[in-house]
Order: structure tokens, then C-alpha cells, then sequence
């Protein structure tokens, strides 16, 4: 594999990166073969070194002004900017980008951190961003809402109840962040749930030009516990020691097939932070050597931040220093690839 950056294609508007539209699929797909034609590109899997870009949930609801859960970081434009380093990382390393892989953070209306699922005893739901403990679960000033019983399938409202309890109990034990019931987000079906139409005019691009289908990797859908991590779910099991949910074992496998895995994504604070560290929990159970081929990308992830609420800067460096003294690399979309520590196959 040569290295060879590669200039941006006249498709990308930085300027549409904050914004949503329809991609024309047919005249960029004719656009990324007379790309892929100009500049000689081969079919990605013919990758002797494989360089794998994993992409944590970059879509409307964190990633687009306006939406659901913006990620603004301490700027104020964190994600609109992240975004447009990502889509510019794609398109100059183009040629060596051999797969891409996205999460989307994927829910309804009743999980267990949206508002529908709780009530108090007048029967209103928590607000958005209201932090729910164990004491505050077994003292009843949440309870669920005995609608949500009529919507999950085995489970009635007594079972539901106890389910909570123990959910929070769980949460609280293991040290996890306690029940953050969020606003209704990555609804599934609905606009936020989307990709960033710019990122998702790269994975089109790249998918044709270098001949890969980028792979989705859907997360969050069980409704009964939050998914922070791609890999796993906070809670596995409900109080009798039944499963409800497990860890996503073969791609933890599929990822680490690869020579290289650059992330990137939203938000550094939590997806992407939660991501990468049960990435390193399964690395240090195989072979703590496999750290340094993880490349986080410090310029392409801002972490959570509300005005007068809350700020999770700090709390996000913090965790990405322990992953770089674990071995894994910190690193610039806007250095060369080539200059990166163990990229020297590239030159």
C-alpha cells in the first residue's frame, strides 16, 4: 500500500455540512468512478494492510444544530466541525481506507431513559436530562408508567417495576453513570436517526470508488437498557440472572481484524469514550499489544457540554489520556497518515 493524498472532490460543500439534504445517488456514483478512475484506485479489498475507520453515531440527532442532542462542545459548533473533518479525512485517504464502519444509536419511544417510560405519582414523566437514582426509584418518586407494561412483550407492570429497581441498583454498583432519562432521540424511522447527509455522501463516494460497502453497525435498540458503547450494553441481565441483552462479541472480532482502526465520532464524553473503553477491556484480555493499532482522532469528537448544566470536557480528556497510556495513539485528521506512529508501511 502507497500513500497518497488525495485532493477533495468538487461534490463536498463544507458549507452543507450542518445541514440536511437529499444525496443524488446516480451522478455521485458516476462522479466517484471517474474519481476512483483519475486517481487509479484500487478495490479496497485488495488491501494488503487493512486501515479500518470506525465512525461512532454520526448522525442528525448529535450531529446537526437543531436536533435532538447536538453535541456542541465547549465551542459551540463542536460536531458541525468534527463533521467536517471526518468528510475531509475520507476524501484526502480515500486510497487507503480499506472499510468503514458506522454505528447508529437506534431507539423508540418507550426505552427505559426516555420520558414516556417513567411517571410520578401524579402521573407526569421526568423532564429531559433528570437524573434518576435507586433511592429515588425505591422511595417512588419514579415508578414506570403502566403503559409501558402494554408495550413490551412478557413483561407486565409489577415485573417492569422490579426490572427498574434493579436496573438502577445495577447502574449504581458498577459504577456506571445513574439513569439519565434524554430527550427523545435517534428515533428510528425519523430524521435524526439519519447520518449527517455530508458523511453519508463520503461512505457513498468512498463505497464506490474504492469498491467496499461501509457497514452499519446498529446499536440501542433493546429498550430496556442504555447502549453508550457499540459493544455492549450497560445491563445484561435482569434481576433473576436472565439475559436481556449481551455484548456484541463477533464485532469485536471484525474490528480487530484489521491492521489499523482510526475512530472518530460522537461524543467523546460518552459514546465514543464508552466505545473505546470496552474496546481496551477485550484488547487487554487478548493481547495488551493490540493498543497500539487504535488511532483516536482527538480533532473529530467533541464531548457533551450544556451551558449552566453540565460539562463533560474534562471528565472526556481524562479517558482519552488513560487510552493513550494504555498504548493507544491520539492523533490529528489534519496530519498526515503517513506520520503517525506505526504507519510506516504507508511510506
Amino acid at each position: 500500500m502507497t500513500y497518497k493524498e488525495l485532493p477533495i472532490p468538487h461534490n463536498y460543500n463544507e458549507e452543507k455540512v450542518s445541514e440536511v439534504w437529499r444525496i443524488d445517488y446516480r451522478e455521485l456514483s458516476k462522479r466517484a468512478r471517474a474519481w476512483a478512475k483519475e486517481h487509479k484506485l484500487r478495490a479496497a479489498p485488495e488491501d494488503k494492510k487493512t486501515i479500518c475507520l470506525l465512525l461512532v453515531d454520526c448522525q442528525n440527532t448529535f450531529c446537526t444544530p437543531g436536533y435532538e442532542l447536538f453535541v456542541a462542545g465547549r465551542s459551540g459548533n463542536g460536531a458541525v466541525e468534527d463533521s467536517k473533518r471526518i468528510c475531509k479525512f475520507i476524501y484526502r485517504n480515500l486510497g487507503i481506507i480499506s472499510n468503514m464502519i458506522v454505528s447508529m444509536d437506534t431507539h423508540k419511544i418507550m426505552h427505559v431513559f426516555h420520558p414516556f417510560f417513567l411517571v410520578d405519582s401524579d402521573g407526569n414523566h421526568p423532564a429531559p436530562m433528570t437524573i434518576v437514582s435507586l433511592e429515588d426509584v425505591e422511595s417512588g418518586k419514579w415508578m414506570v408508567n403502566p403503559d409501558v407494561a402494554k408495550n413490551i412483550p412478557g413483561k407486565d407492570y409489577d415485573s417492569l417495576q422490579r426490572f427498574l429497581n434493579h436496573y438502577c441498583k445495577e447502574l449504581e454498583k458498577n459504577e456506571k453513570l445513574q439513569l439519565m432519562i434524554w430527550p427523545y432521540h435517534s428515533m428510528l424511522g425519523g430524521i435524526g436517526h439519519a447520518l449527517v447527509s455530508a458523511i453519508e455522501e463520503a461512505l457513498f463516494f468512498y463505497g464506490i470508488a474504492r469498491k467496499r460497502q461501509p457497514e452499519i453497525e446498529i446499536k440501542g435498540e433493546n429498550q430496556l437498557t442504555e447502549n453508550y458503547s457499540i459493544f455492549r450494553p450497560e445491563v445484561t441481565e435482569d434481576e433473576k440472572k436472565q439475559p436481556i441483552a449481551s455484548e456484541n462479541k463477533p464485532f469485536f472480532d471484525n474490528l480487530l481484524s484489521h491492521d489499523r482502526i482510526v475512530v472518530a465520532g460522537q461524543a467523546k464524553s460518552h459514546c465514543v469514550a464508552w466505545t473505546v473503553e470496552d474496546l481496551l477491556a477485550e484488547i487487554k484480555s487478548r493481547d495488551p499489544d493490540l493498543a497500539r493499532k487504535i488511532y483516536l482522532m482527538e480533532d473529530c469528537s467533541s464531548p457533551v457540554v450544556i451551558p449552566d448544566v453540565v460539562d463533560f470536557t474534562e471528565k472526556a480528556d481524562e479517558a482519552f489520556q488513560k487510552f493513550s497510556d494504555e498504548g493507544m495513539n491520539l492523533v490529528k485528521s489534519t496530519e498526515p497518515v503517513a506520520s503517525w506512529p506505526g504507519m510506516d508501511f504507508l511510506k
